[in-house]
């Protein structure tokens, strides 16, 4: 997952704020504080389309824009992909848990107990066979 930059995160911002998707004229004046040219949102709009974090909408005119996924599937994918560059995964995720607040640790309790009640039960892992060689 590509990292974004400070108007790719204002852009993006945006349009999780706006469900039905905004134009690019609508986006510009959303951010009119920085004095944006139309060009200029349109070019962050085609990069983040092709990032796929954006979605155009074609069939209307002007296009509509929109976020390709939730804030929190994001984030959430941000999450993931850290763990995945770790090297030790446990020790992030132990060191991450101390961070969090005690209503957080309660409420991730749930989620994990609920996951765990609605798993398949574990099954023993056969182990490897051994090959003759010979």
């Amino acid at each position: 997952m590509e990292n974004l930059g400070e108007l790719e995160r204002d852009v993006m911002d945006a349009l999780w704020s706006q469900r039905g998707g905004l134009t690019a004229a609508a986006l510009r004046d959303v951010l009119s504080a920085r004095g944006l040219a139309l060009t200029t949102v349109h070019t962050v709009l085609t990069r983040l389309e092709k990032k796929h974090y954006v979605v155009r909408d074609r069939t209307t005119r002007p296009h509509l824009y929109s976020a390709a996924s939730t804030k929190e599937e994001h984030v959430s994918d941000l999450l993931a992909e850290v763990l995945d560059q770790a090297g030790d995964r446990r020790a992030v995720l132990a060191r991450f848990l101390g961070t969090v607040s005690l209503s957080d640790t309660a409420f991730l309790r749930g989620v994990l107990d609920s996951r765990l009640r609605h798993s398949e039960p574990l099954r023993p892992v056969d182990p490897p066979r051994r090959t003759e060689v010979g």
